[in-house]
């Protein structure tokens, strides 16, 4: 995995190189779409500045127009010139002059979000302008819905290149990403690869549909076509900024609802956090979507939010070692008080449902009460990890699901088989 990394970014190298180098020697061709389209990706890339955690792509803007260059073929009904490696070169520069306000601030985008970048556009311009330019397309699709539907094809094509860099920049750990491993585990291929996929359904689908539009209506109407073919992408980049504003305070409201039990002296600092983080983890292996993963998430941050209405606290906050009619009654309490807080209903399942035996369990309560047994009994400070993951083992028959269990394994053993550090 760290040698495909080092391709890639050495790929990216290469291909900035040789794109400037080229561009540099042979000249620009068709200076005015290159300065247009330039200026569209800086913009684009630009647009970053406000991006907030949680943002797959922070820059459509600027991913859309260098799709767009990349397909471009004519403009205003006549033929370009530019070839691959000035595609490149305008992207690259693009981008330079875009992070130079970003380094300033001390941020943008890093090193390999720009690699990611312009090896997915060089997989397009690759894929289209020598066939375009040769003449095939026009011989193999002519200029009708044959040839709309060729360049949605490749673009559906380059959305998967894209998710399969994402993914595997993802899995070293370079990338910023919401999904990127946390205390201690890292998370394997396969499951980063099924949410960068499921991404594309979201706003990959909308650069993908804007980077065609407009270079088919370029192709029709000239450069007049991109401000107006920009403001639909503009429009939903700002929404979606709000959706991200609203759920990450809405995912702090909940973490700070959970850490009311810490605060009161009923849980260990920091218990409620590790839980959430191993289950994240667990709900991943086991292919849980990214709204399940949402949902699992924030069930296991308030799964002990039933202690409160207890008289006297539960010793060290473990409800494992606890009788199970005991843990039934807080699952239901914390239930209750997760409902009238007004959050996704599907939370308060998960948290009513945690102490049941685990064939009658969603798996998202399978999963919490699993983990939460884990760190209890890792807390005890008796058996330790392995210890503990033994104990949960023992207990496959009534009380955990053993596919729930190995998979907890397989997660703390890429961690070191040690639970996540309190905090």
């Amino acid at each position: 995995m760290t040698g495909a990394v080092a391709a890639v970014r050495g790929g990216a190298v290469v291909l900035a190189l040789g794109g400037l180098a080229h561009t540099l020697w042979h000249g620009v061709h068709e200076p005015g779409h290159a300065l247009a389209f330039g200026a569209l990706i800086t913009v684009g890339e630009l647009a970053r500045w406000g991006a907030l955690p949680g943002e797959r792509e922070p820059a459509p803007l600027g991913a859309a127009g260098a799709l767009a260059y990349a397909l471009l073929g004519r403009s205003g009904g006549q033929p370009t010139t530019h070839g691959v490696l000035q595609v490149i070169a305008v992207l690259v520069a693009a981008q330079l002059v875009a992070a130079v306000p970003h380094v300033a601030r001390g941020s943008g985008p890093t090193a390999d979000q720009l690699a990611r970048r312009i090896v997915t556009v060089s997989f397009a311009a690759v894929c289209f302008l020598p066939l375009y330019n040769s003449g095939r397309t026009a011989d193999w699709f002519g200029d009708g819905p044959f040839f709309a539907l060729f360049l949605l094809v490749l673009l559906g094509l380059t959305a998967l290149c894209d998710a399969v860099l994402g993914a595997l920049l993802l899995r070293s750990g370079t990338l910023p990403h919401g999904f990127r491993s946390r205390g201690g585990t890292s998370i394997p291929y396969g499951p980063l690869l099924r949410d960068e996929l499921r991404a594309l359904l979201g706003i990959g689908s909308a650069v993908c549909a804007t980077g065609a539009v407009m270079a088919l209506g370029v192709a029709v109407a000239g450069l007049w076509a991109l401000p107006v073919l920009c403001v639909p992408l503009l429009l939903t980049q700002v929404s979606f900024r709000r959706f991200v504003a609203v759920r990450t305070t809405y995912r702090q409201t909940i973490a700070s609802l959970a850490r009311s039990t810490e605060i009161a002296g009923y849980t260990p600092h920091g218990h409620a956090r590790r839980v959430a983080v191993l289950c994240t983890a667990v709900g991943r292996e086991l292919g849980l979507s990214g709204a399940e993963l949402t949902v699992l998430e924030y069930a296991a941050l308030m799964h002990d939010i039933g202690q409160l209405s207890l008289v006297d606290p539960v010793p060290d906050g473990a409800t494992a070692p606890l009788p199970a009619a005991e843990q039934r009654r807080i699952a239901l309490l914390g239930g209750a008080v997760v409902r009238q807080t007004g959050v996704d209903s599907g939370i308060a399942v998960v948290v009513e449902r945690q102490a049941d035996p685990y064939r009658e369990q969603p798996l998202p309560a399978r999963i919490v009460r699993a983990v939460n047994a884990y760190d209890d009994l890792c807390g005890e400070g008796l058996s330790g990890p392995l210890g503990a993951l033994e104990r949960l083992r023992l207990g496959t028959a009534h009380d955990y699901q053993p596919e729930v269990v190995e998979s907890l394994a397989r997660v703390l053993a890429r961690g070191g088989l040690t639970p996540v550090p309190p905090g």
